[in-house]
């Protein structure tokens, strides 16, 4: 699948491209037996993969920090989906202690648990930190998700073990891990004030988007348990993760416009990579436009990977001795 392809929104190997939309990419698929999270599922992207899911069928649980506007979301897919399965938990994933409680409350609910759907994220924002006092970026794009996946971890797998049904793990990543740190994660300067940059630290929590998953797949690849992990770029969207460089986007969009998407082209990996029969066994992959697409090195490095793995439990451990 070339450049050309992508551009021109040809059908790759999957029968998919990048015009393809989400509701085109899940047709015809019943997914009334699952039960899914998407965290951010109440705006962008992750609003759109919220609908089409919820039209197949799907229990969907919108895991937002804006409450009243998860609850207006999930209102507005009423109105034209009746019968719409969802329901709205509060978290704020750059925060440990409310992805803690978003995981005890989703497990009181005594669901079981099918999809999970690390949609949620912010970009390109300056320097601050999280609650915990960890740089936002890698705090919420990454150290939240990966968190709140080990924390739900054993739920899927006791789902899958008892409903034979796959589970399925999408990290939502972004072309832009190719765009850097130098060593590709900073693990010595992660907080560090002085070489912060906005689109580098950006490009860095996305990069620990595919790793985690990379990882991960490995792991639970090697236990035997009937979960699949893989990550995806949605393309080029103009929603409000862009807050915080709009202008810029937008000046970047005048001259790259053939390459950008609507949301439901977006939407339309995420979707395809979380239900599509096609991906049954498939593990530990990098999609773009529907179809697998190969990552940077970094991206595909086992060391690195295992390294940043390392890193995240002992920064999680270290956090929760604080709190």
């Amino acid at each position: 699948m070339g450049m050309l392809s992508l551009i021109l929104g040809r059908p790759g190997t999957s029968g998919f491209g990048s015009a393809s939309t989400a509701e085109q990419v899940s047709d015809s698929i019943d997914a009334a037996n699952l039960t899914v999270i998407i965290t951010g599922g109440a705006s962008g992207i992750g609003f759109e993969t919220t609908r089409v899911l919820a039209l197949r069928g799907a229990h969907v649980i919108i895991a937002a920090r804006n409450i009243k506007a998860a609850n207006e979301a999930k209102q507005l897919i009423l109105k034209t989906n009746e019968t719409a399965k969802i329901d709205v938990l509060e978290l704020d994933l750059s925060a440990l202690k409310s992805v803690e409680a978003f995981a005890d409350s989703f497990k009181a609910l005594n669901l079981p648990l099918n999809i999970l759907i690390n949609n949620a994220g912010v970009m390109f924002c300056p320097y601050q930190l999280s609650q915990d006092g960890i740089e936002m970026q890698f705090a919420t794009n990454h150290l939240g998700h990966f968190y709140l996946t080990n924390l739900l971890l054993d739920k899927m797998k006791e789902t899958a073990t008892t409903t034979g049904i796959e589970g399925r793990i999408v990290n939502l990543s972004s072309i832009a891990h190719r765009y850097t740190y130098a060593e590709g994660i900073n693990f010595d300067k992660i907080n560090d004030k002085n070489s912060y940059s906005d689109k580098k630290a950006y490009g860095q929590s996305k990069l620990a988007n595919i790793l985690h998953a990379n990882e991960l797949s490995r792991r639970l690849k090697e236990e035997g348990a009937n979960i699949i992990v893989n990550s995806v770029h949605p393309g080029l969207i103009m929603t409000d993760l862009m807050r915080h460089s709009f202008w810029q986007m937008r000046i970047f969009k005048l001259f790259t416009c053939i390459l950008w998407k609507n949301v439901p082209q977006g939407a339309a990996t995420t979707c395809y990579v979380a239900v599509h029969p096609d991906l049954k066994g498939v593990t530990g992959k990098y999609f773009l436009d529907c179809n697998e697409w190969p990552a940077s090195n970094f991206a595909t490095d086992p060391e690195l990977a295992k390294k940043l793995w390392d890193y995240t439990q002992n920064l999680v451990n270290s956090l929760q001795q604080k709190s």
